[in-house]
């Protein structure tokens, strides 16, 4: 069959992304914090895009208010107080006296004129507020606080450079992470003068940073309480023994009786193993709910989005209209229509993003009322596909919804992807169990076990079979028992007969 060159006309239908649809997508999946940081971007880019305050414009409302009760803001109020007041010198001024006279606790360097005030504070003549961040404190860093220890500890400017190297080398843990032959190498100076700084460096507080392992990091915090006597020096070197809970055969290894066993090992629960974590840079931000979940009087389940975190914008076409008829550039008429598009576009999907993740929170309160009312027993097993199908929205969707969203409930702050899990097979015929579940009861069982009874994953097995007809495996058991971070049986075997042998 001989190939030849052809025409032919084809009608077919494809979806095809623009990149505005793309955007939307990817909106869906920002958490609050990165959905604020993208609009504030497009407010300074786009001057047809205004931040929906929810509030009277300034003028609107200082006409509707008598003259004197007109509210001024902070930074007004602080600026015109400040100006109003008098100093000290002028007052004593005004009764033809001395400033002791007036103010005996007033000393002369605290007798400042109000400008010089506001000038050291950061503030202007001008009305400008005072810029509080240049009172907050910053929080020292680890490096930092040994950076001042070192200069106290080390004379030589050669010793300062190694010392300063090694601060530069610690992890976050506080542990030194080169070895001291690369140091060397680096720095051109004998592996000995770097062990000389590293030891005056160990001495710094918190005493048990530049260790190079558990077992220094421990040595040292003991050294500093003159607690380091041979038999803690065997116990250190054992440390696989403890981690194993293993005490018969760490009392062998130490030499030592049951009893100063357990009083060795109370004193290293004592110590610190990453002394570093206490100059952890970073405030601890708080998780704020994108939704919140809250039971009607009538008993029905009210779903509500957290308008705190939510960006609104407004288009301000009246300024558009404005700005077009004064313009004849063809590029300044063009860059006008680009950038009402992109407001319009913004609007809509913002208003569009917020609607789809109402309508997915309802549909998983929906199908997880039992747990809202009494607790994760009764949390469900989920899936994605079940949500999508139940809304008529694709898979993708939902999973794009859910991703860095955390929705407030009677029950507690959860993030929405909590509530999807997996099935485990129920051999009464009644509804599958949730793998959360089934892990939340793995954790009672452990927990209320006797020192003399431990029980293995194969107990746990038929326990959860008698008493609620989950069919699960030994190792569907140990996996999820390893997901929680428990021990095996061996293991807490030894643990609760060490914390029985203490409480003797």
């Amino acid at each position: 069959m001989a190939l030849t060159p052809r025409l032919e006309v084809r009608q077919s239908q494809s979806l095809t992304l623009t990149p505005q649809l793309m955007q939307s997508i990817r909106l869906l999946q920002l958490s609050h914090l990165e959905l604020n940081a993208f609009v504030e971007a497009e407010l300074l880019r786009n001057p047809l895009l205004e931040r929906e305050d929810g509030a009277e414009a300034p003028e609107e409302a200082a006409n509707e208010l008598p003259e004197r009760l007109v509210e001024l803001n902070a930074a007004e109020d602080t600026v015109d107080f400040g100006e109003r007041i008098q100093s000290a010198d002028s007052i004593a001024n005004g009764y033809d006296t001395e400033v002791e006279n007036v103010f005996p606790d007033q000393s002369a360097p605290d007798r400042q004129t109000d400008s010089s005030l506001w000038a050291e504070r950061g503030g202007s003549g001008e009305g400008e507020a005072v810029d509080i961040d240049q009172f907050v404190a910053a929080r020292p860093t680890l490096g930092d606080h040994l950076a001042v220890q070192a200069g106290l500890i080390t004379g030589d400017p050669a010793e300062r450079l190694i010392a300063q190297f090694l601060i530069d080398s610690l992890n976050e843990a506080g542990y030194l992470a080169v070895e001291l032959q690369t140091v060397a190498e680096q720095l051109g100076a004998p592996v000995a003068a770097i062990e000389a700084v590293l030891e005056k460096l160990q001495g710094c507080d918190p005493i048990g940073v530049f260790a190079r392992n558990v077992r220094e990091c421990l040595a040292l915090q003991l050294r500093e309480k003159d607690r380091l006597d041979p038999m803690m020096v065997r116990l250190l070197d054992h440390l696989e023994l403890i981690a194993q809970h293993d005490m018969g055969a760490l009392a062998r290894a130490v030499g030592c009786d049951r009893e100063d066993l357990v009083d060795m090992l109370a004193e290293l629960r004592e110590l610190d193993p990453k002394p570093g974590r206490a100059f952890e840079a970073g405030p601890v931000e708080s998780v704020v709910p994108d939704v919140f979940v809250r039971r009607g009087s009538g008993g029905e389940w009210q779903i509500e989005l957290n308008a705190e975190v939510l960006p609104r914008v407004l288009v301000n076409r009246t300024y558009y209209a404005s700005v077009t008829r004064k313009t004849r550039d063809v590029a300044e008429k063009s860059f006008l229509t680009d950038c009402l598009a992109t407001a319009n576009w913004l609007a809509k999907s913002l208003d569009q993003r917020a609607q789809t993740v109402l309508k997915v929170t309802a549909e998983i309160v929906k199908q997880q009322d039992g747990f809202l009312v009494h607790g994760i027993t009764h949390l469900r097993p989920m899936t994605l596909k079940a949500v999508a199908d139940a809304i008529e929205m694709h898979e993708s969707t939902v999973s794009r919804v859910t991703s860095n969203k955390y929705v407030s409930t009677p029950r507690g702050l959860f993030e929405m992807k909590y509530f999807f899990t997996t099935a485990l097979g129920s051999s009464t015929g009644e509804a599958d169990h949730s793998a959360e579940a089934v892990r939340h009861r793995i954790r009672q069982i452990i927990e209320a076990e006797l020192p003399a009874d431990i029980l293995s994953d194969d107990t746990i097995a038929e326990m959860l079979h008698k008493e609620r007809g989950i069919e699960v495996a030994r190792r569907t058991v140990a996996k999820y028992r390893e997901g929680m971070h428990i021990p095996s049986s061996v293991i807490r075997r030894r643990q609760k007969r060490a914390l029985v042998a203490a409480g003797r």
